[in-house]
């Protein structure tokens, strides 16, 4: 799914928050709760920000506006509301793993010709955010059992409801056991990939994948290198994995 080009995000999702503002105080509701349910849907709405910048200018947008067009006047305390929801979307240590980039529909076409698993094989999104990797990974493998751990819970919320058919956990993918599984998923960034190459060398069985999105390891040498349908690498190594 294409990423709608900015600041069209910012503008959708305020224009969410003040919808649903408008709408609760028509319904009757008290104007401090109000603000509230606006700010969450603001801070959730954030997740459609490319950037952690973008993602903060979103969810601190409605309450800023709602403060300086003085539709609402708010405690000094409830500027940190959307700080703690943006806080709990995106949770502080895994901010330096990478931000949230849907994997696009086609990124893994051929995969499963490179990459052969059985039926009933297990395969893992690690960070697999709103189910866009995990939706990637049914389609080569329909036959998989797919799973999926994402640190941020409200996110993993949405995409259990999304991957309804996918097993779905909160948790912290370099902490999550990697032996299970037949494949295991990344669309991380360059930093994070030498971790990923070691805890892939430590954990990984004999004839299991390691697949990383448009960002390679410089630590092992790859069997295979996919392009994606909008020109992205795919980078395939299996184990026992060979140094670079």
């Amino acid at each position: 799914m294409p990423r709608l080009p900015w600041p069209l995000p910012a503008v959708l999702a305020w224009a969410l928050a003040w919808g649903l503002f408008r709408a609760l105080l028509g319904a009757g509701m008290a104007p401090a709760l109000a603000l509230l349910m606006a700010s969450a849907a603001g801070a959730l709405a954030s997740v459609l920000g490319s950037t952690l910048w973008r993602r903060a200018l979103i969810a601190l947008g409605f309450p800023m506006a709602s403060l300086l067009s003085g539709a609402a006047q708010w405690p000094a305390w409830a500027w940190l509301l959307p700080l703690a929801l943006l806080a709990l979307v995106y949770p502080l240590n895994a901010w330096r793993d990478a931000p949230l980039f849907p994997t696009p529909a086609d990124a893994l076409r051929g995969l499963a010709t490179q990459a052969p698993l059985p039926a009933g094989a297990r395969v893992l999104d690690a960070g697999c955010g709103l189910g866009h990797g995990l939706q990637a990974l049914r389609w080569m493998y329909p036959q998989a059992e797919v799973h999926g751990v994402e640190w941020s819970w409200p996110l993993r919320l949405v995409c259990a409801l999304r991957c309804p058919w996918a097993r779905v956990r909160q948790g912290d993918m370099w902490r999550t056991d990697w032996r299970p599984y037949a494949l295991v998923y990344l669309f991380q960034r360059p930093e994070s990939m030498a971790r990923a190459a070691a805890k892939a060398e430590a954990e990984l069985a004999p004839g299991a994948w390691l697949v990383s999105l448009e960002f390679e390891t410089t630590a092992l040498r790859p069997v295979a290198r996919l392009q994606g349908a909008d020109g992205r690498p795919v980078w395939l190594y299996q184990a026992p994995f060979r140094k670079a």
